[in-house]
């Protein structure tokens, strides 16, 4: 692989581990204090789960974008690229509504752009790379899974039940 590969995969990676950085200050500010007092639905994953599972997911999501880089460029790949980065922004900023400002009933507004945006990218993705298609399918599973989450834990702790 060429110099400008290596480059191109580092500023990937980079961009989605700054986005997992932004998230991880975020959650910091409640994981360990209004996180803990909240009701948990049964599926609901233990703490230690979400940090491992969530590395590889953004390492999924880098490599993804970069095999599109790789196989089309920025401009034959534009509006892949812009989904890319506006779903990147929003799961940033579920962490922020739901963790930042404790907020589950945005976040649950919010949380159905992401899955818009992530579904969008993975379809746009899939035009130019199908290994990039698979590598954003955990991630959308994993979103999808956490909504019905977040969804439960609402309705246990602000909603009706």
């Amino acid at each position: 692989m060429s110099d400008r590969g290596w480059l191109m995969l580092f500023l990937f990676t980079l961009a989605c581990f700054s986005a997992a950085a932004v998230g991880v200050a975020s959650t910091s500010m409640s994981v360990n204090t209004w996180y803990t007092q909240l009701r948990k639905p049964a599926l609901n994953p233990r703490n230690w789960v979400f940090g491992p599972v969530w590395f590889v997911l953004y390492l999924f999501m880098a490599v993804s974008a970069w095999l599109v880089w790789r196989n089309a460029g920025w401009n034959d790949a534009r509006y892949a690229f812009v989904l890319f980065f506006v779903q990147l922004g929003l799961n940033v900023a579920w962490s922020g509504l739901f963790f930042g400002l404790r907020s589950p009933g945005a976040e649950m507004v919010e949380i159905f752009f992401l899955l818009a945006a992530i579904f969008a990218t993975t379809i746009a993705f899939l035009h130019f790379s199908r290994t990039a298609f698979w590598l954003m399918m955990p991630y959308a599973a994993c979103v999808l899974f956490a909504t019905s989450l977040n969804f439960r834990l609402w309705q246990l702790n602000f909603g009706s039940v």
